[in-house]
């Protein structure tokens, strides 16, 4: 799998922009067949920082109705990557400004 495959996108929310601060946590939507070792070489390698800890829960879709047709929208993985002291991905810090 190739590591543009594995990230597939940054989480940027008001909570997690606070958790970004307080520990040095960034979110991502990752591929659900990616595990820990993946995902952090993919980190590594795509920004250019060290990864201290990853830690990865797998979200369920939730149910949706749009008027009779109820469906549900897809299952999807996340990751919550610590880097070390000092690292900043900057892409992710030019989403927030």
């Amino acid at each position: 799998m190739r590591k543009e495959d594995i990230i597939q996108q940054p989480l940027v929310t008001e909570k997690l922009i606070q958790n970004r601060r307080d520990a040095n946590e960034y979110h991502f939507a990752v591929h659900r067949d990616a595990n820990k070792i993946e995902i952090r070489q993919a980190i590594e390698e795509m920004f250019g920082v060290d990864v201290e800890s990853v830690r990865t829960m797998n979200v369920r879709g939730k149910e949706k109705r749009v008027r009779w047709a109820a469906g549900v929208t897809p299952d999807w993985k996340k990751a919550i990557v610590r880097l070390a002291e000092g690292d900043v991905i900057e892409e992710v810090e030019g989403l927030l400004a």
